[in-house]
């Protein structure tokens, strides 16, 4: 019989009590709730355990116990054995991922209205007709004197009414504006207040529990709670072992070889200098649900236009971005006129953190794993290049094949084919243009594909790999593939490579600006 997955479950009560599995992260959060901090921000890409997170910590100030021992066949989870009073506090709970912001500012105030009224009516206390500033005020000292102990507050995607308005700038301003006042609350009533924790993607400047809330500590990128959301290789073998057996058996993998792929597509999360990867919890979860089937269930959840069009705005090097470079500073509070999309990319999971350079303190950003490198490289190519569906559906049955035959000819045949339905008006008679469009295809495609390698003698334009084949591409612009051809060999681009047991491909390809398209190209072996 398949155990019970928690796929879309964020309840922790309903996770406990009803029997789903639960990945253990008692003793990370008993050690954030006992230490000397008390308010906390905590960013993570969406469908990643933050409401999960919420509602734990939320049924341990509630003083259940109960669900934190043996339970439903499962066994007690970690805090159980640990200190703690499990003094019942008033628990208050917002939870702002649902609403249409972008019809403005009522909707804020309607989601915070019903927020509030179902905080009052839980906690059993009136709040009165007032705004909503004031209704908060009074739902926290009103439950602190009803119960007679401090309250806890959890806020859950605190920033998605600004985040859903960055391209709104008149909503924008307004619901800002209005939040500001709403979580200034949590500073002028510090003293009813037991534990704040808030989760989100980002930290907005004009906001006040970053511009006012000084003492907010922000866990988003500390080493010591790095896995505090996400699933660990070590969790994933440990707790998910049945579904692996079921899946090797089913399939006949070899262990060592399943477990590769999992890693390879769902893996790659980073979150600290700690060089601590885990996994996308949404996409893992699914994936054992559908037999071991790899498909981007967390990428198809939500596709990133805002994140596209802020690139193409500034302008950024698609090619560079599996390996920019941010500091501390870049993810630092920010707002929508000063808005980076690096950072950004990596808050919202999209990037991570690939390695870390202690002496110049900086962070080096990639792609976490196959499910995102592709599948983003797919929404930057309808971004810029707009295809059709037609000559999209080609090329994701013949370029693929032609590759991994070793047809090099064909291959090249396939990507003119599609450079072909793209809009006149959108080409730019530029290299770089038409480099990044043949990388963004590979990479789309979920080839292993890398562009300008650095070696000892220079540069590559782009290469693809396959398990038997290597294709070093240079490129040029209204020249000769004589020419390009000639550069690969006269500065040895695929001397790294001899040896390999692969055979190697040399193609000089030529962009012809009359034609906006590939003009003629030439493959050596």
């Amino acid at each position: 019989m398949n155990r019970r997955l928690p796929i879309g479950i964020q309840d922790f009560v309903s996770i406990r009590k009803e029997g789903f599995c639960y990945v253990d992260k008692t003793e990370r959060i008993h050690r954030l709730i006992s230490g000397s901090g008390r308010a906390f921000f905590l960013s993570r890409p969406r469908r990643f355990g933050k409401s999960l997170l919420c509602s734990t910590l939320g049924a341990i100030f509630e003083g259940r116990r109960e669900l934190f021992g043996e339970i439903a066949g499962y066994p007690a989870l970690a805090i159980d054995s640990l200190e703690w009073d499990w003094k019942k506090h008033p628990v208050i709970r917002f939870d702002l991922n649902a609403g249409v912001y972008s019809e403005g500012i009522e909707a804020l105030r309607s989601v915070l209205n019903s927020e509030l009224e179902s905080a009052a009516e839980k906690q059993e206390v009136v709040l009165g007709s007032a705004d909503v500033i004031t209704q908060f005020k009074n739902l926290i000292k009103r439950s602190c004197d009803k119960t007679g102990e401090k309250a806890v507050i959890i806020i859950d995607e605190y920033d998605k009414p600004l985040l859903n308005t960055m391209d709104l700038p008149d909503i924008h301003t307004k619901i800002r504006d209005t939040l500001k006042g709403f979580y200034g609350v949590l500073k002028s009533y510090d003293e009813y207040l037991q534990f704040v924790f808030l989760t989100g993607v980002t930290k907005f400047a004009h906001v006040s529990v970053f511009s006012d809330l000084n003492h907010l500590d922000d866990l988003t990128l500390d080493p010591v709670y790095a896995d505090l959301c996400g699933i660990t290789q070590e969790e994933l073998e440990e707790n998910f072992a049945p579904e692996i057996d079921t899946i090797l058996k089913n399939t006949g993998k070899k262990r060592e070889i399943y477990l590769e792929e999992l890693r390879r597509f769902y893996n790659g999360y980073r979150f600290s200098r700690k060089p601590l990867t885990v996994y996308n919890p949404f996409g893992l979860l699914n994936h054992f649900k559908k037999d071991g089937f790899f498909t981007t269930y967390w990428y198809e959840t939500g596709t990133p236009t805002f994140l596209v069009k802020l690139i193409a705005g500034q302008k950024i090097n698609i090619i560079d971005l599996n390996n920019m470079r941010v500091g501390y500073d870049d993810f630092s509070k920010y707002d929508a006129e000063t808005m980076k999309a690096v950072p950004l990319l990596y808050q919202s999971g999209y990037l991570t953190i690939s390695d870390y350079d202690e002496e110049c303190n900086q962070f080096i950003l990639d792609y976490p794993n196959e499910e995102v490198r592709a599948s983003f490289a797919k929404s930057l190519i309808e971004q810029y290049f707009q295809p059709t569906d037609e000559s999209s559906r080609a090329l994701y049955t013949q370029l693929p094949m032609a590759l991994f035959k070793g047809d090099a000819d064909a291959a090249m045949n396939s990507v003119q084919i599609f450079l072909s339905s793209i809009p006149y008006d959108l080409i730019r008679d530029t290299e770089n243009y038409y480099q990044t469009a043949t990388h963004l295809i590979f990479t789309m495609l979920g080839l292993n594909c890398r562009s300008e390698i650095r070696i000892a003698s220079g540069r590559i334009d782009t290469l693809v790999e396959t398990k038997n084949f290597v294709y070093c591409f240079e490129f040029k612009l209204n020249g000769t593939a004589e020419e390009a051809l000639e550069q690969i060999d006269t500065k040895e681009y695929l001397l790294p490579w001899k040896g390999s047991g692969k055979k190697l491909f040399k193609i000089g390809v030529v962009f012809d600006t009359n034609k906006r398209n590939i003009g003629v190209w030439k493959t050596d072996s």
